[in-house]
């Protein structure tokens, strides 16, 4: 709300239709954040309850299951500063699950890790090579919300 503001039609807050899990964020300098995603290709209302709770058990015993995406880094920023109380830069790290629905509901549910092998897309993204080339860097950073800053 405080980048995007309202529709101007609607009147509500951005919403962008679908499911997705938000896992993780970060600075990235003075002017922008970095913003992790998991959408899931399929909605999460199709997952089979028994298999979840398989995976809830295994996360329980320490097991860490991998899922599988595709991945796009976007970078962007409001078109307009008219609504925004914080007008700042939103790099998107966006992984479209491919593989792992269920694993990735019990991890939501559980509040329990999963590990994600993602393969980024280079040419379809709204990035530059400098850009994907710092994402470990910034991948590697504590998980920070908005508006902190990393001591240091």
């Amino acid at each position: 709300m405080a980048a995007w503001g309202l529709d101007a039609f609607w009147g509500l807050p951005e919403h962008p239709r679908t499911p997705y899990y938000r896992t993780f964020e970060t600075v990235v300098d003075d002017a922008a954040h970095l913003y992790e995603f998991v959408v899931p290709m399929v909605p999460p209302s199709w997952n089979e309850p028994e298999r979840v709770a398989e995976y809830v058990e295994q996360l329980g015993r320490g097991v860490v299951p991998t899922a599988v995406a595709v991945s796009t880094l976007d970078l962007c920023r409001p078109a307009l500063d008219l609504h925004s109380t914080d007008y700042h830069g939103h790099w998107g790290l966006t992984h479209f699950l491919l593989d792992g629905h269920h694993k990735l509901a019990a991890a939501a549910s559980a509040g329990a890790p999963v590990q994600l092998l993602s393969l980024l897309a280079l040419g379809e993204s709204l990035a530059e090579p400098a850009d994907h080339r710092r994402l470990a860097t910034l991948r590697s950073q504590p998980s920070l919300p908005r508006g902190t800053r990393q001591a240091g």
